[in-house]
């Protein structure tokens, strides 16, 4: 199938998912689309256990591989849904709660990349730097799942932008701490034929995340002066899609953080440049194409999330080994929450609601499943990706659609 054609499926899968959601289901949109994809798959994987002479599987599985879902994430859907996020964050919310976000964005991810690598060791008995890789990968909350979430969650100001800023951050940082950890384990993080030195590790990540921030502002800076001088509000959403779309392929081509980008980036179009550089119609324009873009894209990702059951390889071993790897990521996210909360409190007050909300609303998505998907071949990949998707389905079934109870629940009884 060409690309074209690839993605005419997608799209009316996701629109006829989505309707028979509206119709029936009730679901908040992105799950119930990835309910259908999932209820789908496991139906058709059980017409072919019954009746494998319609190889109905291998045809779907042979659309799921031509998706190339890590490519077309990673390389593509990222970026813009990075920039729609951070574009309807507030600067002002997210400086107040700067320091929680950064401490969970970076000492949180490592906390957490090591308490559940060292456990996925000694579930599954792979060595520990692979299992460190799979730890890096579940980490990072997904801003795509946790956005999508937090609109119907009902949570206060501040602990929304607490639970959004970090998600936009960690997922860079945690990209970049899965790129060193893959070199390190399998020797071939960014196309290098070895893996690097660890010293080098240190000058990778601060080129990554630093030059991905550095990009950001200055692309968001040149758009936005662009922007001021102008009043023609077709223009100026093109120049925020030129900005999404260009910037991230220029990120990866400089080979600095294209996730960091789109996030500065879209923090300083969605604050500076919606104050001082955009007229009240350029504002309702941008904000509803943005708005348009990111609905979309969540429907199509969450679909493809559904379908990507076809891609595991289940074995005897897993029966153990899954449901350790669900129990090791909730428990990592306390961690990654809980220790840093615990250092700033001679320093600020955290009402006690904070940590169990954020461990509860730090959703795994999409991204995982991507970074697990483009793991070199090894042994160990299979285990990691079927891991990896029990946990990024249980994240969104089970947390997303009960954030809102349990943060009603918490409020009475505190």
């Amino acid at each position: 199938m060409t690309p074209l054609q690839i993605a005419s499926v997608i799209l009316v899968l996701s629109a006829a998912s989505g309707s028979i959601n509206y119709f029936l289901l009730k679901l908040p949109a992105s799950i119930g689309i990835m309910v259908i994809a999932l209820l789908g798959s496991v139906a058709i994987l059980g017409v072919d256990h019954y009746a494998p002479g319609l190889q109905l599987a291998d045809q779907v599985r042979e659309l799921v591989a031509s998706m190339e879902f890590s490519t077309s994430l990673l390389d593509a859907m990222l970026g813009l849904l990075l920039f729609a996020g951070a574009l309807h964050v507030s600067l002002e919310d997210l400086k107040r709660e700067a320091l929680p976000v950064f401490l969970m964005a970076t000492l949180g991810v490592a906390i957490s990349t090591i308490f559940i690598g060292v456990g996925f060791s000694w579930a599954s008995g792979a060595p520990l730097l692979i299992a460190l890789v799979f730890g890096a990968l579940i980490s990072p909350t997904d801003p795509v799942a946790v956005l999508g979430i937090l609109q119907d969650a009902g949570i206060r100001q501040s602990l929304e932008t607490k639970i959004a800023g970090e998600s936009l951050f960690n997922d860079g940082v945690g990209y970049v701490v899965f790129l060193l950890l893959t070199s390190l384990a399998f020797g071939n993080a960014h196309g290098h034929g070895q893996a690097i030195e660890l010293a080098d590790a240190v000058t990778l990540f601060l080129r990554e995340a630093v030059g991905g921030a550095v990009l950001g502002m200055a692309l968001g800076w040149g758009v936005f002066q662009i922007m001021r001088r102008m009043n023609e509000y077709p223009l100026e959403v093109m120049l925020t899609l030129a900005l999404a779309f260009g910037g991230y392929e220029l990120a990866l081509a400089l080979e600095v953080s294209a996730p960091i980008m789109a996030v500065v980036a879209g923090l300083m179009i969605g604050n500076v440049g919606r104050r001082d550089a955009m007229s009240e119609e350029t504002r309702t324009y941008v904000d509803g194409f943005w708005r348009l873009i990111d609905e979309i894209l969540n429907a199509t990702l969450f679909l493809m999330i559904g379908m990507e059951i076809f891609q595991l390889s289940p074995s005897a071993n897993m029966a153990a080994v899954l449901p350790a790897a669900v129990v090791l990521a909730l428990l990592g996210r306390l961690l990654s929450v809980a220790l840093p909360i615990l250092l700033l409190r001679p320093f600020r007050h955290e009402s006690r609601d904070v940590v169990p909300l954020m461990t509860w609303g730090g959703l795994k998505g999409g991204i995982s499943i991507a970074l697990a998907l483009s793991l070199p071949e090894s042994e160990w990949k299979a285990l990691i990706l079927a891991a990896t998707y029990v946990v990024v389905v249980f994240a969104i079934l089970v947390q997303g659609l009960t954030l809102g109870r349990f943060a009603r629940w918490l409020n009475r009884k505190t």
